[in-house]
């Protein structure tokens, strides 16, 4: 079981890992030992994620969410199993947590009357600019 806050707990039933061969560094251990994981947590099926919490983390995983409704979390930073197993649960955590946190609404503002007399005022001086910058006529 994963704890992700007080209310939301993530069960065993919903993770599942696959273990795969890994690139990089790491000499012979790479080509003999599955040290890469990849961590699959059913979120559409879970009953413990209220919707507006889905629907965020859908939103926040992008290309990692598959067309089943599940988060694939993908690692191969180190050469231990069980060090990249807790890289990706924690991952997914934080991924979690940040779906939970409800985004602020924006309020718009609105241009001051001071500003609006300061933006026109600019625009009145740059126009008389550009006026004077007319074809001069020659006094012959």
């Amino acid at each position: 079981m994963l704890r992700i806050t007080n209310q939301i707990t993530i069960e065993d039933w919903e993770l599942t890992e696959q273990f795969t061969r890994s690139g990089g560094p790491g000499g012979q251990n790479v080509n003999k030992v599955s040290t890469a994981v990849e961590l699959r947590f059913e979120a559409e099926r879970s009953p413990n994620l209220p919707d507006p919490v889905k629907r965020r983390l859908k939103r926040l995983a992008g290309r990692r969410w598959t067309k089943e409704g599940a988060v694939l979390i993908q690692v191969e930073e180190t050469r231990s199993q069980a060090r990249n197993r807790e890289i990706a649960r924690e991952r997914l955590a934080e991924l979690v947590k940040k779906a939970c946190e409800k985004p602020k609404r924006r309020i718009p503002t609105k241009p001051s009357l001071g500003s609006k007399k300061r933006r026109l005022k600019a625009k009145k001086v740059r126009g008389e600019v550009k006026a004077l910058r007319g074809r001069v006529d020659g006094e012959d």
